[in-house]
């Protein structure tokens, strides 16, 4: 009975293996067919977009050519340039003209005033007082200009006083040298310049120190 038994096993185990084998062949199978219908179906989709951009292409170039066609057609025959069509030309712009002109030119006031604002407010000064100040050295020349007025509300404040009269003296002649350098470093090379200028712009930061000084704000 034992021995029965165990060739049963055997041929049961032998009869699995077959299954198995028999099914790893079978999705082994399924499986190439499904890689080959995917691989199908992507040589169609290839070929689709290939002739799809094909036809894109094709129609863009016959708009072009037809456009070319156009413009040449008119050139020989004048009409790019005929009478009749600066005539319309004329009139459509005497038409336009005066709507379209003052919107143009209050576009330009306006952009022109919004970078003028800008500037201004750069510069540190109002901006009625824009046109005073030009050229590299505008930003130095308006703090010079800030520091003349600063100077005076010194001497204002105590316009009896020796030592003070001195100081506004000194710094006023200080000022007027500084603005003269300012001028003269407009011709300048930009690399001198640019070193003038830097120094100018120390000697300020002190005299704006001082004059904060004299006014108690520091």
């Amino acid at each position: 009975m034992g021995l029965f038994t165990r060739r049963k096993s055997r041929a049961t185990r032998r009869a699995e293996a077959r299954a198995i084998k028999a099914k790893a062949k079978l999705e082994a199978r399924l499986t190439a067919k499904n890689e080959a219908r995917r691989i199908k179906s992507d040589q169609k989709s290839a070929q689709r977009a290939l002739k799809a951009q094909v036809k894109t292409q094709r129609d863009s170039d016959r708009a072009a050519l037809k456009v070319a066609e156009t413009e040449l057609k008119a050139a020989r025959e004048g009409r790019l340039l005929a009478p009749a069509r600066i005539r319309r030309l004329l009139t459509v712009t005497r038409l336009l003209a005066p709507v379209l002109v003052p919107l143009i030119y209050r576009a330009a006031t306006a952009a022109r005033g919004a970078l003028d604002e800008r500037r201004a407010d750069r510069l540190g000064v109002p901006l009625a007082q824009l046109g005073q100040f030009s050229g590299h050295g505008a930003e130095l020349s308006a703090r010079i200009s800030g520091a003349e007025q600063t100077l005076r509300q010194v001497a204002e404040k105590k316009p009896k006083d020796a030592e003070t009269k001195q100081f506004v003296t000194a710094i006023n002649e200080r000022l007027t040298d500084l603005a003269a350098a300012v001028t003269a470093a407009e011709n300048m090379p930009t690399a001198r310049r640019r070193g003038a200028h830097a120094a100018i712009a120390a000697q300020l930061d002190g005299i704006d120190a001082d004059l904060m000084a004299r006014l108690g704000l520091v």
